[in-house]
């Protein structure tokens, strides 16, 4: 038979185990705080990461537009036409990110020179910081509105 000092000993034990509602309810909350950063960080690295659709898509627009030019003595403003009478560039980009136009540059006529814009569409429209993407002929680089952070 077990003495008062070890029946009090196993008492003790026995109410040492599990938690209370107040120690749950403290960590359930410490969770949601971490989770509610972890994703608002996680969706501005997605939609950061969904800028390169647009600027892979906009030097390739430079690269075609300089062979074309080459070819031709003329920029295009066929972007989708497959060369040798456009540039061969979807639009939508490939993850329908951003739609794709070509215009005349800086001196009003696309025989000289050529702006191409990428804009926002779909879900990428909620990267409100580089919502356009801009590039020219001169090789300048621009965002609307305007960042320096767009381009990297």
């Amino acid at each position: 038979m077990p003495t008062r000092a070890q029946v009090a000993a196993g008492l003790r034990q026995h109410r040492m185990r599990g938690m209370t509602l107040i120690e749950l309810m403290v960590v359930l909350a410490i969770v949601a705080i971490l989770a509610t950063l972890a994703v608002g960080s996680y969706r501005q690295y997605v939609l950061r990461a969904n800028r390169t659709d647009a600027t892979s898509a906009l030097l390739r627009i430079q690269v075609g537009e300089e062979r074309y030019f080459l070819q031709n003595n003329a920029y295009t403003t066929n972007v989708t036409v497959a060369p040798p009478a456009g540039l061969g560039v979807a639009s939508p980009t490939p993850n329908g990110f951003y739609n794709i136009a070509v215009t005349p540059g800086s001196t009003g006529s696309i025989a000289t020179s050529f702006s191409a814009t990428a804009a926002a569409t779909s879900t990428q429209t909620a990267d409100t910081s580089c919502a356009t993407l801009t590039i020219n002929d001169q090789g300048q680089r621009s965002s609307a509105p305007s960042t320096t952070e767009c381009w990297r």
